[in-house]
């Protein structure tokens, strides 16, 4: 992946459709092009300003293709040990049915449990690995959970203690939301929280489900491709065999790969090297070429006789009333501007 070095172990997934099935409340029946987030009401039972104990996981950080979704739950601090007895734990060390039916379980304790999930489209996390200014996946993930914490807090719950599944070094990333959230009285960042705090594993289940959901149910922006591509995905790490091979039969030697792809990892832009095709688009016609804009600011190296002249110049290209001339290749290919949609 691009800008990041670590070590993911892949899962082995299945993202068959089942007909008997049913589908989370997070996931989305559109194509995901833009990223969302899903919450679900507070707690029935909740008292105002009562004391509650938050967890956030993440899911899909790794793979090349799909989301990558962050999830929080949340209960009555008092009730924590109510929580644990459901029999939360790691989504990662649980079989497919096991993080289905546990998620079943807190869905079924609207009194006592509420969560939310940010689902992170492919699109948007390539778009900002790629932005000119530096903002890497850590980045991405803390700004995700910041966000959630916040949208929680102003719905009303009065969070006192929050546990948070490390991105990058804990102890910075601890102290930069103890920075950002002076009101909660304790939060910790650790190593492996899934497996250490039963609040942080029920979070983990959130984010699970609802990504093999969005990914079984992908629906392609191409819309021609929902009929006919292969979603024998495998795990959706770039070093899965089942994946690699999906990628390479998947890719468009022109137009690259459908939205489903994260195209700011460096899979993808290794195999667009190798197997991709060159497109040259002509220059415009050189004579045509306006003078710079930046004669209209700043001083002149040679006078401000110079400096009058140069805005003088392109003032008089900017009124021209002469149509600018279509590039030859537009004109060859028979190109229009497209208007409506």
């Amino acid at each position: 992946m691009s800008l990041e070095d670590e070590t993911i172990d892949m899962e082995e997934a299945d993202y068959s459709v089942s007909e008997t099935s049913t589908r989370p409340p997070s996931g989305t029946t559109t194509p995901l092009l833009k990223s969302y987030t899903y919450a679900t009401p507070l707690p029935t039972d909740l008292e105002k300003d009562q004391e509650c104990i938050l967890g956030v996981d993440e899911a899909g950080r790794g793979p090349v293709l799909g989301p990558m979704v962050y999830g929080i739950c949340y209960c009555p601090l008092s009730k924590q040990d109510e929580l644990a007895d459901l029999g939360f734990a790691d989504s990662k060390t649980l079989k497919e049915n096991e993080r289905d039916n546990l998620l079943n379980v807190i869905m079924s304790r609207p009194d006592l449990i509420g969560w939310s999930v940010r689902v992170l489209s492919p699109m948007d996390i390539s778009n900002s690995m790629l932005r000119k200014d530096k903002y890497n996946l850590n980045a991405l993930a803390h700004d995700t959970t910041i966000q959630l914490i916040r949208e929680t807090i102003a719905s009303g719950v009065n969070l006192k203690e929050v546990y948070v599944d490390t991105v990058g070094p804990p102890e910075t990333y601890q102290k930069k939301l103890e920075g950002l959230f002076p009101s909660v009285a304790k939060i910790v960042v650790a190593k492996k929280a899934d497996s250490k705090y039963p609040i942080v594993s029920a979070a983990s289940i959130c984010a699970k489900v609802t990504r093999d959901d969005v990914l079984r149910h992908w629906v392609f922006a191409e819309k021609e491709l929902n009929s006919t591509i292969s979603r024998e995905f495998g795990s959706g790490y770039p070093g899965d065999p089942k994946t690699k091979s999906w990628l390479k039969a998947s890719m468009d030697p022109i137009f690259g790969y459908p939205n489903i792809v994260r195209f700011s990892w460096a899979t993808c832009k290794t195999s667009l090297d190798e197997s991709g095709k060159t497109v040259h688009w002509p220059d415009d016609d050189a004579s045509h070429s306006q003078p710079r804009i930046t004669a209209l600011f700043g001083q002149s190296s040679t006078g401000s006789a110079d400096l009058a002249q140069q805005r003088k110049q392109y003032s008089t290209f900017a009124s021209n009333a002469a149509p600018r001339p279509r590039p030859q290749f537009l004109q060859d290919m028979a190109l229009k501007s497209v208007v409506d949609f």
